[in-house]
């Protein structure tokens, strides 16, 4: 099974709608690592790690997010893995 990494920027109202919450939920739920973070900047950043079709997903539902949140653009960076085991809220 092909383990990737995915980094993602998330834009639009996405701070303050519990989108790092239902994010490492979800990445829970889909068995990926990595991490979600509010940047200064007023978008949330966050790293999948894991099977190449859960990230996939993973990357998916940051384009619409949970209901509240109103996304406008993710950017998405292929990265190197680095073996992470949990997801995390980190800021």
């Amino acid at each position: 099974m092909e383990r990737v990494r995915s980094r993602v920027i998330v834009h639009g109202e996405v701070q303050g709608v519990f989108f790092r919450d239902t994010c490492r939920r979800t990445a829970l739920e889909y068995g990926v690592a990595g991490w979600v973070r509010n940047l200064p900047d007023g978008t949330v950043e966050a790293a999948f790690e894991g099977p190449a079709e859960a990230v996939a997903h993973l990357i998916t539902w940051t384009h619409q997010g949970p209901p509240t949140a109103t996304v406008t653009r993710v950017e998405v960076h292929e990265e190197p893995l680095e073996a992470l085991a949990t997801f995390e809220i980190i800021g």
